[in-house]
């Protein structure tokens, strides 16, 4: 009677999959891996809180590793192939056009750019100034070759276009052989 019981079991859907899991028993932590993780809940509660690289130990440029405050701001791009060019279309906002400099090769092409703004508010005893700076250089792999000389750039309301024309590939000849 016992075999007629154990054939009657009722099998469970990981077992019928043939995936079965195995539930390690609940450990307590020794003190010192108790605070370990505390440490690390702060660690991440900091970097949240403020995106400063920690990590990063003193003395090395502050150009590594993340920006102290806020985010790297980077210029939105489109990269358009046509049939016998490529048009590299960037936002560039705050960014005048004497702070831009652009830099064509055969396969690339490189955006470098710096932002200025400053704010000035004097009303009697009040007087507030805030200034922020920034820069960014963005390269551009193209699809093809292009013939930088020949290249234009126009820029309007913060939109830079800039239109490359294709190298004009070498076509196939047939050759009589005397």
């Amino acid at each position: 009677m016992a075999k007629a019981k154990d054939s009657k079991k009722e099998i469970s859907p990981s077992e019928k999959s043939g995936k079965i899991q195995r539930v390690e028993p609940a450990r307590a932590l020794s003190p010192f891996e108790a605070m370990e993780r505390r440490m690390e809940q702060m660690e991440r509660m900091f970097e949240d809180f403020f995106p400063m690289p920690w990590k990063r130990g003193f003395g090395l440029p502050a150009s590594w590793g993340k920006p102290l405050w806020g985010e790297e701001w980077m210029p939105k791009a489109d990269l358009i192939e046509r049939d016998d060019e490529v048009v590299v279309r960037a936002e560039l906002p705050g960014v005048e056009k004497d702070d831009l400099d652009l830099t064509v090769t055969d396969t690339t092409v490189t955006l470098k750019g710096e932002t200025k703004k400053e704010e000035k508010e004097e009303k009697g005893n009040y007087f507030r100034s805030e200034t922020s700076r920034g820069s960014f250089t963005r390269t551009f792999a193209l699809p093809c070759e292009v013939d930088g000389s020949k290249a234009k750039a126009d820029f309007k309301n913060g939109v830079l276009e800039l239109t490359l024309p294709k190298v004009e590939k070498a076509k196939r000849h047939s050759i009589k052989i005397s």
